[in-house]
Order: C-alpha cells, then structure tokens, then sequence
C-alpha cells in the first residue's frame, strides 16, 4: 500500500523547503505548481483554451503564456478568473492523479502530493493524510515581506486571500512546525515518517 501524503501549508510558511526534505529522503514528490506551468506549455490542449478564450494579445513574441499580462486580467476580473480556472484546474488535476498512479503502480511507500491550495480546492480526496507546515502569522509575515519584497499591507492582502493557517492546522492529519530552524524541521518529519511506517 503506497501512502499519499497531501503536502501543503500557507504562502511563506516554508512548505517548499519542507518538499526538498522529502526529495532528499528519496520519497517522490509531485509538485502541483510545476504541473501548473507544465499543462500552459505552448501546444498543450489547456494553452489553445487559454489562447482561445483570452486573445492572441496575451502572448509573448515566442509564443508563450505572458504570465504577468494574463494575471493583469484575471485579477481585475472574477469571472475571467473563473474561466481560467475552469480550463487549468482539471488539467493539472489529471496530471497529478497521472504521476501518483504510477508511484502506485510502481510499488512506492509515499508519495506526496504538494498542493499549496490543497484546502482551497478541496483536494483532500486525492490523498489519505494532510500534513500541513505551519508558522505563526507573525514569522509568515515577515518571510513573505522579505522574499517577495511587499508592503506589509501587500503581504496581509496575500495572506487573506487564502485560508487561514490557523484553520489548516485544526483539519491537518499532522503539522510540522517550521518557527525554528530547518534541522528542527527536519527532525519533526523524519519522526513523523516513522510514526506512519514510511522510514
């Protein structure tokens, strides 16, 4: 029996440094924000929809995706934002449900799904536990100011955008508090895989 872990947390919450450590203890990950980018690729069926329904007038000379052009749009407006989402979404889903399939078929112990919206798309049926990364709103603040160079006005607005990490942390299977350092995190993990029989 392969296990699914659903890996997910809040933005500047550290889930991505969280993923690594997985990779580095040679546990499979699929990362749905690399899917993401993967399913707009020039040629792909979710690109000529995104062409299709948004105009020509948001591509790059090459042909690609203006990623910035088309965020201009979508977030000025919720039902473009709808639309996009309707055509993005199930392509990214099947891939997911695609590269999981085969570490199942292959006989994997793990598998994790890292999924930053796993809450807010209410994924959870695509895994079997939730392990949720988890810092104090104040720390995540001044991570996400730090790397995305934001107001702190900016950064609230970001954060209240998405649900918040307090109310991931009570629907979690399991947390890993990243406050500390990253050996601190990866000390909870390791035990944590232990726990479920993974290492």
């Amino acid at each position: 029996m392969t296990l699914t872990i659903g890996l997910t947390g809040s933005i500047a919450t550290g889930k991505s440094t969280i993923s690594k450590m997985f990779k580095e203890l040679n546990i499979p990950v699929v990362d749905a924000d690399l899917i993401a980018r993967e399913v707009v690729e020039v040629g792909k069926p979710a690109y000529q929809k995104i062409v299709e329904t948004f105009g020509k007038e948001i591509l790059q000379t090459n042909k690609e995706i203006d990623r910035k052009q088309l965020g201009a749009i979508i977030f000025a407006d919720e039902k473009k934002r709808k639309q996009l989402n309707d055509i993005v979404h199930p392509a990214i889903r099947e891939e997911m449900l695609r590269q999981k399939n085969k570490h199942i078929t292959n006989k994997e112990k793990c598998v994790v799904l890292d999924i930053p919206l796993l809450f807010e798309s209410k994924l959870f049926h695509f895994v079997d536990k939730v392990l949720v990364v988890y810092t104090d709103e104040e720390i995540q603040i001044k991570r996400l100011i730090a790397r995305d160079k934001l107001s702190k006005e900016e950064a609230l607005k970001r954060m209240n955008s998405q649900i918040s990490i307090e109310e991931k942390k009570k629907q979690a299977d399991a947390i890993i508090n990243n406050n500390g350092t990253k050996e601190q995190s990866a000390e909870q993990l390791k035990a944590l895989l232990q726990k479920w029989g993974i290492l």
